[in-house]
């Protein structure tokens, strides 16, 4: 059974006002200032729609009814469908799940925990990895196949993650037209028909701005791709204030937003039945060395107001979490992630991404992936809160025990103390024990687990066929991509 977290009573971090004003400042960016959109066929498209194009300058700009008709547009509820039903979830604004995330360059090796380019087995690894953790509720690929050719990479690493999870897929490196298409092709092969992958998608993707202001035209043509497919497609913006955003929370709240909701007016309004999402990994630069900060107070900030502004759209979210700075799985990496999940919790996420990922998300590494892991159910179970049925309040066995007594030896006890959450992770154990164990810690328990998972676990595999139909599909767009490329 995949965890999810509670999201009843979100807290808002904006005020009314401070809200109107971020959205009523991104409609006026978008009115005025614009986007750059290099895709002369989507610009022309959307001139027809009734946005102002300029195609030789590659610019859009959207008039406010054009962006307020596109948000009204967006479902109020998506469906993320998985290979085994039975981790199919919805998101409708009642529970948030956590998924890997990053697509991370590198990765700290298991055994020695030395940092090495990521290829195409580890990321078959690492999806075996969170098919198997109950607190992972979809896989965005969580690093990178850079051992196989670019113009099939995603391709390659869609194959990894339907073969190596059960649950549903995200897909955030297909930013051409005809990879998007590749990865329906696979898609569909598993789901058996497009209508089928259309009622209950088992892949979802986004596509990346880039800040300020652009939106590349491959990423958007891939996105248009999607939407016909009814695959959820989203737009994922990642602003650094001070560098590619404004040098305030203000100004790079509005950049975020602009960016995002620029992306859905330009799916909703060419494809107006395209399922949708709100994505934002916003962070700042780090002014002592030019890094993301990642895991530090405006982050925070970030990601309980940019959910704030989905909310208020009735849009779902996808907001980056955990993803500490940190280089290793530490005290800093602790507390940081600790903050951000229930930061995301706390502001009503829908999705939480960035379990596993250390050095701002360039580096993957399995043993922070379980520890996140760890984070997010006690997370969770903190917002499920508790039952105060008379059975819970128990004040028949309080009366029975009275004063000065215990309750260890009653019924009630018995029946309900595996009810509390025992962290496999953490030790109580008398401080002479836990020597003599030779003072473990919780980063060497979630070593072991996710060695003996590596070892041991298997996802359910693809049928004959559906696996010889997917390696075809690769071989064939193999050919198609890179001998074109080539040429």
């Amino acid at each position: 059974m995949i965890r999810s977290i509670s999201l009843r009573d979100p807290i808002d971090v904006l005020t009314s006002e401070q809200l109107t004003r971020v959205h009523e400042m991104s409609l006026d960016v978008l009115e005025n200032t614009g986007m750059k959109l290099t895709s002369p066929s989507v610009l022309r498209r959307l001139g027809e729609a009734g946005a102002k194009i300029d195609v030789d300058e590659e610019r859009v700009w959207f008039p406010p009814h054009m962006v307020e008709s596109a948000l009204k547009n967006v479902e109020p509820q998506l469906i993320m469908g998985a290979r085994n039903p039975q981790n199919t979830f919805v998101l409708d604004g009642t529970r948030g799940y956590l998924g890997v995330d990053g697509s991370a360059a590198e990765i700290l090796d298991i055994e020695t925990d030395d940092k090495r380019p990521s290829t195409k087995e580890d990321l078959g690894d690492v999806t075996r990895l969170g098919d198997a953790l109950d607190e992972i509720g979809y896989i965005w690929q969580p690093v990178a196949a850079r051992d196989v050719p670019v113009p099939v990479q995603p391709l390659h690493e869609t194959e990894a993650g339907l073969r190596n999870t059960s649950k549903h897929l995200m897909q955030m490196t297909s930013v051409t037209a005809d990879q998007a298409r590749g990865i329906i092709e696979m898609a569909t092969a598993i789901t058996g028909s497009a209508e089928q992958l259309r009622k209950e998608p088992i892949i979802s993707a986004f596509q990346c701005s880039i800040s300020p202001l652009v939106y590349d035209g491959g990423p958007v043509e891939a996105a248009i791709v999607y939407g016909e497919a009814g695959v959820p497609c989203g737009f994922m913006v990642m602003p650094i204030t001070c560098a590619t955003a404004p040098s305030s929370v203000s100004g790079t709240l509005v950049i975020s937003n602009t960016e995002v909701i620029g992306g859905v007016t330009i799916l909703k309004t060419l494809v107006p039945d395209a399922p949708t999402f709100y994505g934002s990994c916003a962070t700042c630069m780090d002014l002592r060395t030019g890094a993301a900060t990642c895991g530090g107070p405006e982050d925070i900030f970030y990601q309980m107001a940019n959910a704030q502004l989905a909310r208020h759209y009735g849009v779902k979210s996808i907001i980056g979490t955990f993803a500490t700075g940190s280089m290793t799985y530490d005290w800093q990496g602790g507390v940081e992630n600790a903050i951000s999940g229930m930061a995301s919790c706390l502001g009503g996420a829908d999705m939480f991404s960035g379990a596993g990922l250390l050095y701002a998300a360039r580096v993957l590494s399995p043993v922070e992936m379980v520890l996140d892991a760890e984070t997010f159910g006690i997370i969770s179970r903190f917002k499920d809160g508790f039952a105060s049925e008379p059975e819970d309040l128990a004040v028949e066995v309080i009366e029975a025990v009275g004063p000065g007594s215990h309750f260890l030896g009653e019924n009630h006890t018995r029946e309900h103390f595996r009810d509390f959450y025992q962290s496999p992770m953490f030790e109580r154990d008398a401080w002479d024990v836990w020597e003599s164990k030779g003072r473990p810690d919780p980063a060497a328990a979630a070593k072991e687990k996710a060695k003996d998972i590596l070892a041991n676990h298997q996802a359910e595999p693809l049928a004959d066929d559906v696996s010889k139909e997917i390696d075809d599909i690769v071989a064939r767009y193999t050919e198609l991509l890179v001998d074109e490329e080539d040429d």
